[in-house]
């Protein structure tokens, strides 16, 4: 009994202090036992994390997908809701909502145009002084040929009216679809006149009939008597020349000059532009 509590006792010293060889070996053989235990025991907890987490990284990335993927009845409600806004018609739908009628602001405008015109033609009938007086073209309100019966008696244009016997001179007048608030149109027709603020195809150079001097408080009467004073002002004159006084303005010719006119007064100003640019 005593030989084997010194034994164990032998041992238990060894497995602190001792160096027995016998008794090493055998622990080794302990050590590497546990080890291995150990070794498998690692293995398997490491088998059974990768086993684990990869169940859960997938569940992560379809929880993941599935938030940013919606629903099939998520998708269906959306697709409803979309169509319920548009009106089902789609793109075509909100395209077409989006662009107002233009029907009532076009009628607004006539209404104000016809009204404008209609005053402005009584008033111009009541005139007692026979300045100017007033034909409609083919029954067209918006389509006036006008003749200036009279310019400054001490005019030179005066003095040709009597020696060529020419009572008035005749102009159209077009008025666009936003008069007032835009200018007339308004050119020579005959007598052919040299001067006077009248260039090719009678178009006349002045800058209240142009969109910048334009103003909707403005008369045909006015606009008509500032058209006289221009004319005597810029020593207008009736053509003789054989040939050149037969032929007749154009509206194209009188068209193309009112807009070359405006564009360069536009770079210029309203002052006399360089003979370069006409």
């Amino acid at each position: 009994m005593a030989t084997l509590l010194r034994k164990i006792g032998l041992i238990r010293l060894h497995d602190r202090d001792t160096e027995d060889p016998k008794h090493h070996q055998g622990s080794l053989k302990g050590t590497k036992g546990n080890q291995k235990n150990n070794a498998t025991k690692h293995c398997q907890t490491a088998n059974e994390t990768n086993i684990l987490s990869t169940p859960e990284i997938k569940a992560r990335k379809l929880d993941q997908h599935g938030k940013d993927k919606p629903s099939g009845k998520d998708k269906q409600g959306k697709d409803a809701k979309e169509k319920q806004q548009t009106g089902g018609g789609g793109s075509k739908a909100t395209s077409a909502s989006s662009i107002p009628p233009l029907a009532p602001q076009r009628q607004h405008c006539t209404q104000v145009r016809t009204r404008r015109l209609m005053k402005e033609l009584q008033e111009i009938r009541r005139l007692g002084d026979n300045f100017i007086t007033v034909e409609l073209v083919e029954d067209n309100l918006y389509d006036w040929n006008v003749k200036l019966h009279q310019v400054d008696k001490d005019s030179a244009l005066w003095q040709d009216m009597k020696e060529t016997s020419t009572e008035f001179i005749l102009l159209n007048v077009s008025f666009p679809d936003n008069f007032p608030f835009s200018p007339p149109f308004m050119r020579v027709l005959t007598p052919r006149l040299e001067n006077g603020y009248v260039l090719d195809g009678g178009a006349i150079c002045m800058e209240l009939l142009t969109p910048r001097g334009w103003s909707s408080a403005y008369t045909v009467e006015a606009v008509m008597r500032q058209f006289a004073a221009s004319l005597v002002k810029g020593q207008g004159r009736i053509c003789r020349k054989s040939g050149k006084s037969k032929k007749a303005f154009s509206r194209k010719e009188a068209e193309a000059t009112f807009k070359s006119l405006v564009k360069t007064h536009e770079k210029y100003g309203w002052v006399s532009p360089p003979v370069s640019d006409g």
